[in-house]
């Protein structure tokens, strides 16, 4: 359905916001929020939540390390309803999603901003309206200090839009519907990506292990993790058919100095730069961080970082075969626990792996390009499907609570609660990147 725009308007006399319907007012946010502070003094509550791009969510125990107080005391209580505002460090960080809504009683960070709204206004509705500016970006103009943060007084002169409350409880209705269908699409193309990658892992773990040939002499590898293999393989230690060198380290000045060539670290393409370079064809395997052991495929001129492990490979090596037996081998399992997981470039050197003949390794790869090529189309697909849908998200919350569009007359069903719920849990922690700042948030409370 096309939404159309307000019969009339006028000018909010607020740059960033411009025109706004006619019958709406506006009014400071100290007119319906006020900021809530609650130590958790005697540990009252022991459920810590966490600000996940823009979600508030549970935090397991098991992920309760790293730069987290000695006790949880300094924390704060939120209450159902809530809203949280990251507001540190915002010349930084201007990708991050800042505000959050409270679904579960618990403590959170008292970095972190606790506002609650008032019985002058709904609470959902004054959620998704800083939810809104925070898409909008409206928050990097604001805040003060050395960090460049916000505190509660930025968000008592925040100018607040103010609809009826029937049309506060609509704008709710509508996007926590739209909300919810978005979120069942999203898991529905994540679901399929999965099945996709699971496809292509089959395709590459057979090719690499049993080679292309359905008639061949077969024979036991030697390897338990691996069984049996062509009869004519040879069964290898890594270190003798490629060499590894982490990548240099970097300094900010270095990062900062010149762009020529890519920099690859753990995560892949980076942009930064450095003295060290190649040309030709290599392999680079993360060394450190969440991707662990993720391998990428480079050719031409580049620098490495730290994070990342340089594979050179020695003669009668194919670089596309060596790729697909690494991704096989999954590096990631050989990581060393730590405040950030590892690999080590000596372990990883000395495991064994199977090595047909160049020839057959040149067919292998090719085998494989061509059995992955529509899967690889059909995943950059509908991961492109679930960027647009998201772009048009953003775009439909902040045209939505600004009054760009009118949904007065839109007929939504309810949604329920404990679906919202279960759509958003498919797509919180797994599938949007999440806010590495709050631990740097909490180191630093005092």
């Amino acid at each position: 359905m096309k939404l159309s725009p307000y019969p009339e308007y006028k000018d909010s006399d607020v740059p960033w916001l411009g025109r706004i319907p006619a019958h709406w007012s506006i009014k400071p946010g100290l007119a319906f929020i006020s900021q809530r502070k609650e130590k958790n003094v005697g540990m009252k509550e022991s459920i810590v939540l966490s600000l996940s791009y823009g979600k508030i969510v549970v935090k397991p125990p098991t992920k309760l390390h790293g730069l987290v107080p000695e006790s949880f005391e300094t924390y704060q209580i939120t209450e159902p309803g809530n809203i949280i505002v990251r507001g540190t460090d915002l010349q930084n960080d201007k990708t991050s999603l800042r505000i959050g809504k409270v679904r579960n009683r618990g403590i959170i960070t008292s970095a972190y901003l606790c506002l609650q709204a008032n019985n002058k206004i709904s609470s959902d509705y004054v959620y998704l309206l800083l939810h809104g500016y925070d898409l909008m970006k409206i928050y990097y103009g604001m805040g003060s200090g050395l960090r460049q943060s916000l505190g509660f007084s930025d968000f008592k002169r925040l100018p607040v839009l103010v609809p009826s409350d029937s049309e506060q409880n609509k704008i709710h209705g509508y996007l926590e519907f739209t909300h919810a269908q978005i979120n069942k699409f999203i898991r529905n193309k994540l679901r399929l990506i999965a099945l996709l990658k699971e496809q292509k892992q089959t395709i590459i773990n057979e090719a690499v292990t049993q080679g292309i040939n359905p008639d061949v002499e077969m024979k036991d590898s030697g390897l338990e993790w691996l069984g049996e293999i062509p009869a004519h393989w040879e069964v290898r230690k890594l270190k003798h058919i490629a060499a590894m060198k982490s990548g240099d380290n970097l300094t900010s000045m270095e990062i900062e100095e010149q762009d020529k060539f890519p920099v690859y670290g753990g995560n892949g393409l980076r942009g930064f730069y450095n003295s060290f370079n190649h040309s030709g064809g290599f392999l680079l395997v993360g060394r450190q961080g969440a991707l662990c052991g993720n391998v990428h495929r480079v050719r031409g001129e580049f620098w490495a970082t730290e994070h990342a492990v340089v594979t050179t490979l020695k003669k009668g090596i194919c670089l596309d075969w060596y790729y697909y037996m690494l991704v096989f081998m999954d590096l990631n399992q050989y990581s060393e626990a730590a405040a950030q997981p590892g690999i080590s470039v000596e372990k990883i050197q000395n495991l064994r792996t199977t090595v047909p003949p160049i020839s057959e390794q040149e067919q292998i790869a090719g085998y494989i390009d061509t059995e992955t090529a529509l899967i690889d189309k059909t995943i950059t697909r509908a991961e492109r499907e679930i960027e647009l849908i998201r772009e048009y998200r953003t775009r439909l919350i902040s045209d939505v609570v600004t009054g760009q569009v009118d949904v007065r007359d839109v007929e939504v069903p309810e949604v329920a609660e404990d679906a919202l719920l279960a759509f958003e849990a498919e797509i919180t922690e797994d599938d949007l990147p999440e806010d590495d700042v709050e631990q740097d948030d909490e180191g630093s409370e005092g």
